[in-house]
């Protein structure tokens, strides 16, 4: 099979862009889930989902795909950027001022901070339930307690304050991946267009306010 690597730019455009939409879909299923940590019930809702999510053999199968997403998204954003960057080594003159918007210039950057948010989240969670990192609470029938691991995490404040301004740069990142991965499919139209910009600015606005709500829910009600 030909090397995802040896695709032509415009493929790996494509397969990047059908991998960020399979992402952000997969965003707002675990806000859904985060969600479940306002409720006051002690984290059976919260705990019963992370225990779905971990033994569903079908979520388990999509979680392949989660992954793959994932690593394919951060190599071919790496790998355009660099071409990017030697395709013009030479910086612009003064003077010629690029038509190419802020956060176009710098989604390589808020995609580095994504990958930061990533693997801390791995690290606190993900990697916990797959036995890599120890708990650092009890577990509950052998299971973590991913309930009490996000009331002992938001509790701290640099945490938490850490978690809020990685969650608004991934707003950021997000706003213009949306509308980059529709333009890069080729829906680019005078009709649609202006819709899609909208709705990229409320999806990631309600990205951005569904996480954040959590640390601050953690820091101000529950401390």
């Amino acid at each position: 099979m030909k090397s995802i690597l040896n695709y032509s730019s415009l493929s790996k455009k494509y397969i990047m862009a059908i991998a960020g939409i399979f992402l952000m879909s997969f965003l707002v299923i675990h806000l859904a889930i985060n969600l479940c940590l306002l409720r006051d019930d002690g984290g059976e809702w919260f705990n019963a989902a992370a225990h779905f999510m971990g033994t569903n053999y079908i979520v388990k199968f999509f979680e392949i795909f989660l992954f793959a997403g994932i690593i394919i998204h951060i190599l071919l954003g790496v790998i355009l950027q660099i071409k990017n960057w030697m395709s013009r080594p030479i910086g612009y003159k003064s003077g010629n001022k690029s038509t190419t918007s802020f956060l176009s210039k710098y989604m390589i950057y808020t995609g580095a901070v994504v990958l930061i948010f990533f693997i801390i989240h791995f690290m606190n969670f993900y990697f916990i339930k797959v036995g890599w990192v120890e708990s650092p609470v009890p577990m509950i029938d052998e299971e973590p307690n991913f309930y009490a691991i996000a009331q002992l995490l938001f509790a701290n404040k640099a945490y938490s304050v850490l978690y809020i301004v990685l969650i608004t740069i991934l707003g950021f990142h997000l706003n213009h991946a949306f509308q980059s991965a529709f333009q890069t499919l080729g829906i680019n139209h005078p009709v649609y267009t202006p819709f899609i910009k909208s709705f990229a600015t409320f999806y990631s606005i309600l990205i951005v306010v569904g996480f954040n709500i959590i640390p601050l829910f953690f820091l101000f009600f529950k401390a």
